[in-house]
């Protein structure tokens, strides 16, 4: 068995396409239209992994609800330095700043997307 990806809906897919290409470095691989949605699938840059973002022609008035039981996606970085001056630079900013999370040099943070998914992003010491 093979995991092949995650779905997620959002609301404005302009901004969302923006935001996992520029931020997170994805590449739209392909898009397809449904009767009532269209689906935009990304990948990683090592084609690793998919994320699917449902855009449905219906949106309600307040968006989504994220549920109680989602909790985030979650990305490597290769360097905190750069990823913060590139999302400075593109008018994002962190939910949580990075910080170390084992005292062993290992570090995380987090931003949310467009629609307030949490991204986790993660800088180890070694890969």
């Amino acid at each position: 068995m093979k995991f092949l990806h995650t779905m997620i809906r959002v609301r404005d897919i302009e901004k969302s396409l923006k935001f996992y290409t520029e931020v997170l470095d994805m590449e739209l691989d392909y898009n397809k239209r449904l009767d009532d949605c269209t689906l935009y699938f990304l990948n990683d840059k090592e084609k690793t992994c998919q994320l699917e973002l449902t855009y449905n022609d219906e949106t309600p008035v307040g968006g989504y609800a994220l549920g109680s039981g989602f909790g985030h996606l979650a990305f490597a970085v290769d360097s905190f330095d750069d990823f913060t001056k590139k999302i400075n630079k593109l008018g994002y900013k962190y939910l949580y700043e990075p910080f170390d999370l084992t005292g062993k040099g290992s570090k995380i943070a987090f931003i949310n997307d467009p629609d307030g998914y949490e991204i986790e992003l993660i800088e180890k010491v070694v890969w």
